[in-house]
């Protein structure tokens, strides 16, 4: 029985897995609001989020935040081919023009060297991206191109570069189908934290590590270079914050992290968070201490050094803070520790509300999720302290909280498998779904890449009217116990009838399968839901209520309201009002090839030549020789000696 077969990307070894993945998520997201008018995309749009406001109230709330229209450029409009461009695109992981089939050998259209890493730093680390216009990629060949900016994660030096910038990204440029340098500049510094860009994208901001482990937020203004390249990075001059203002790019200024008593301190986990609507920065530092600061972009950035700022988040137990989230309906900053504790901090005012201690393990690694317009915030955790899961250990969880939780609660828990005590691995953000930030409600799905004892498993947190409800365990990621990525949703309108979307996720080793089981593996799945009243044809898929492929096998119009009761039986067929649904058995990372004289199960699912999944519906012995002729056709039969 034929179908489509879910696809993946493989990527090199290590935790470049995951900054690949990063970049290609950014890239893939980022569609400009208005024409001329830039449109950032960094590692805060996958922590503020907003589902649909349902009152007049929540929607003039909402729509002050400039994220939130941000956000729905992203999910609606069609990015066309780039300008002069001689085929059409789909950005997917790293400007690949299309996913890898699972049987071939892993590899990338094209890739880049950021320098000789070493031992892997940075898991968390996002890049930005910035696009230019409202319906076409740019590339190289405009005067303001689409481009992309990397921290390297290396310490800079005339040979290598800290930070860098591509332009040329889409395989549809007339420049040449790889990405090229825009920019790259030695900063002096390791920058262990996300970039983040300014509105128009004329500057960046990050937190960069000096030589002595000290933490120093840089504020760059670039300019295009035609020399400039890792190897040999330009140098952009340095100033002082009051001159910063009218430097000429390429030019620099730097500010000191310092705890309330004017000692230096560090930064390595917690990315600077910018506020459009005030030019401020928030950043954390390792000694628990949250950082102001003002005109960032706009003026003379200046550290805010009047009481309470800089704010001692946890004076008892000081440690490294994650990256800040801030949410302007509530006036909170939202962060956790490397204690396990979660903050929501008051704008206004500096007071600290704390939670109970909600991970026993690498403590919160990760900014929290927040969903303005619900009023929720979402946590991640690699050891809830419990001993609630298989053998009595403790297990993965996601936590969620309301924007006014209250000093020493925990919120609701939902379990994403089983970790390990004393050393998980970290659980990273997860992403929610197209249909939860579609909803009036808060409803949809959290993926999240979960089982930190373990090899990682991806989890789908269903969320009905803001209520978690019962974890469903999907595609085991990995053949060993090793990291995971955090967890990206990727709306495309441009492909599928009605768009499309994919869910990408990475592991730092034993990937499946086994072309990438030497390394890094990055996996995406189609998870495009279910929609009522649509019309369905031949071969389109959905991802169902059970984390299973449901592929229409016959054309026509699901029915209104809620979804069908979906078959759970491999092979089996769910009506729903004209359309009929085959199941393909639950999402998979990888499917075993065709062999010869195989003795195969029931409901097995491999891979054909075609790169199809078949399924097995007659039990048997395949032929010896070379495989069959095999059914293109969803749910075509393909006899095969005696298995069907």
């Amino acid at each position: 029985m034929n179908g489509n077969a879910t696809r993946f990307i493989g990527c090199s070894a290590g935790l470049v897995g995951l900054v690949t993945l990063a970049w290609a998520l950014a890239g893939q997201a980022a569609k400009p609001a208005q024409h001329g008018i830039p449109l950032p995309t960094d590692w805060s749009h996958h922590h503020l989020i907003f589902s649909q406001p349902g009152t007049p109230q929540q929607l003039v709330q909402v729509e002050s935040d400039p994220r939130y229209w941000q956000q729905l450029q992203r999910s609606k409009i069609r990015l066309a081919q780039p300008e002069r461009a001689t085929e059409n695109f789909v950005l997917n992981v790293a400007g690949l023009r299309s996913a890898a089939k699972p049987t071939r050998e892993v590899h990338p259209d094209w890739s880049q060297n950021l320098g000789n890493r070493g031992t892997p730093t940075g898991a968390g680390i996002f890049p930005a991206k910035i696009s230019f216009n409202l319906t076409t990629a740019k590339c190289a060949n405009t005067p303001s191109p689409d481009f992309v900016v990397f921290s390297t994660g290396l310490l800079g030096s005339g040979t290598q570069a800290s930070i860098v910038a591509f332009d040329n990204l889409y395989s549809g440029c007339p420049t040449g189908t790889v990405p090229s340098v825009y920019w790259a500049y030695n900063t002096g510094g390791q920058i262990l934290t996300s970039p983040v860009p300014s509105r128009d994208g004329s500057q960046i901001a990050f937190v960069q590590t000096d030589g002595a482990s000290h933490g120093i937020l840089v504020v760059l203004k670039w300019k295009p270079s035609a020399t400039d390249t890792v190897s040999s990075p330009g140098v952009p001059t340095s100033v002082l914050p009051v001159a910063y203002p009218t430097c000429v790019a390429p030019c620099m200024t730097t500010i000191d992290l310092r705890s309330g008593l004017g000692t230096q301190t560090d930064d390595t986990t917690s990315s600077a968070f910018y506020d459009y609507t005030g030019d401020i920065a928030w950043v954390g530092d390792s000694q628990s201490w949250l950082h102001r600061f003002i005109q960032v972009f706009g003026g003379v950035p200046t550290e805010v050094r009047t009481a309470p700022w800089p704010l001692h988040v946890n004076p008892g137990n000081p440690t490294a803070l994650s990256g800040p989230v801030f949410d302007h309906i509530s006036g909170n900053i939202f962060l956790g520790d490397a204690g396990g504790f979660f903050y929501r901090v008051s704008k206004a005012s500096g007071a600290v509300t704390k939670s109970r201690q909600v991970d026993h393990g690498t403590g919160i690694v990760s900014g929290p999720v927040v969903d303005s317009t619900a009023g929720k915030v979402y946590v991640f955790s690699s050891n809830d302290g419990s001993a609630a899961c298989v053998g009595a250990t403790p297990c993965a969880a996601v936590f969620q909280f309301g924007t006014n939780f209250a000093a020493g609660t925990a919120g609701t828990k939902a379990i994403v498998g089983a970790s390990t005590s004393p050393n998980p691995n970290p659980l990273y953000e997860g992403a929610l779904d197209g249909t939860y930030e579609n909803s009036i409600n808060a409803t949809g799905n959290l993926y999240v890449c979960g089982n930190t004892g373990g090899p990682p498993i991806l989890f789908r947190i269903p969320i009905a009217a803001g209520a978690m409800g019962a974890p469903v365990a999907g595609p085991v990621l990995a053949n060993a116990t090793t990291g995971c990525s955090p967890v990206t949703d990727v709306p495309n309108p441009n492909v599928g009838i009605g768009g499309t979307e994919w869910i990408f996720a990475s592991v730092q080793n034993s990937g499946l399968p086994t072309s990438c089981a030497a390394g890094g593996c990055i996996t995406n799945f189609e998870e495009t839901p279910w929609k009522a009243s649509t019309a369905y044809v031949v071969g389109q898929q959905v991802i169902d209520t059970h984390f299973q492929i449901q592929t229409v096998r016959v054309a026509g119009t699901s029915k209104a309201g809620a979804h069908p009761a979906w078959s759970v039986v491999s092979g089996a067929t769910t009506a729903d009002n004209t359309v009929r649904w085959l199941n393909q058995g639950p999402v998979a990372a990888s499917y075993a090839v065709w062999q010869a004289s195989q003795a195969y199960p029931l409901n097995q699912r491999i891979i054909d030549s075609n790169q199809n999944i078949q399924l097995v519906t007659t039990a048997g012995t395949s032929k010896a020789g070379a495989h069959p002729v095999w059914n293109v056709n969803v749910n075509g039969a393909t006899i095969d000696n005696t298995v069907s």
